[in-house]
């Protein structure tokens, strides 16, 4: 059933999806989960792809953190990789997802996690959109997913300096295929960012 739902798998901290209309049930569709920052929600990741996942036929699952952020940011990763592990088989179950196409995305702290997942995890996430992150702090990598980043140059949040221009080049020097981009702005997610990491996604 297309539309916005709540994932249905925690009474407090859970998360929601939305299935875009008219996709074939039949067909394996591309799927993006999309991380909130520190003291977000899942639908500001809904509002913040709909439009995308609408035109593009994409599906979007945005998880809850346990906790006011992502548990790698207050020291370990844990019970959110349980819980994201949990969203997306309830996921795989209610409608075919094309394994080929898995991206990872989120905004500031859940892009930071993002990063740190999604290269640990570049066996599962082909794709990871990282909209003003602050740091990444892997434990392992596997596979070279490839890497969409963008930073408002004038970020006051997560400023762009100690952010993004050094993780780019560390990434890039790591072998990742990285496009970034930075915008006249501060900590926020400018449409057009959305729709060329989706874009880049789904070529």
């Amino acid at each position: 059933m297309p539309g916005r739902r709540p994932l249905g798998l925690d009474s407090q901290r859970d998360g929601a999806f939305l299935v875009p209309a008219g996709l074939d049930p039949a067909r394996p569709a591309p799927l993006i989960v999309a991380l909130h920052g520190a003291g977000g929600i899942a639908m500001q990741l809904l509002d913040l792809m709909a439009v995308q996942a609408e035109s593009h036929g994409v599906i979007v699952l945005a998880p809850e953190s346990r906790g006011s952020t992502w548990d790698m940011i207050q020291g370990g990763y844990g019970p959110d990789v349980a819980f994201i592990d949990r969203a997306l088989a309830k996921i795989f179950q209610l409608h075919p997802i094309d394994p080929s196409r898995v991206a990872l995305s989120g905004f500031s702290d859940g892009a930071s996690y993002g990063l740190s997942l999604g290269v640990i995890n570049g066996e599962l996430f082909d794709h990871i959109f990282a909209f003003s992150p602050g740091f990444m702090a892997p434990t392992s990598t596997a596979d070279t997913p490839q890497i969409f980043v963008s930073h408002g140059i004038h970020d006051e949040v997560l400023p762009i300096d100690p952010c993004s221009r050094r993780i780019v080049p560390a990434l890039r020097q790591a072998g990742y295929d990285v496009e970034y981009h930075e915008f006249e702005g501060g900590h926020v997610v400018p449409p057009d960012m959305v729709e060329r990491a989706v874009v880049r996604f789904l070529a």
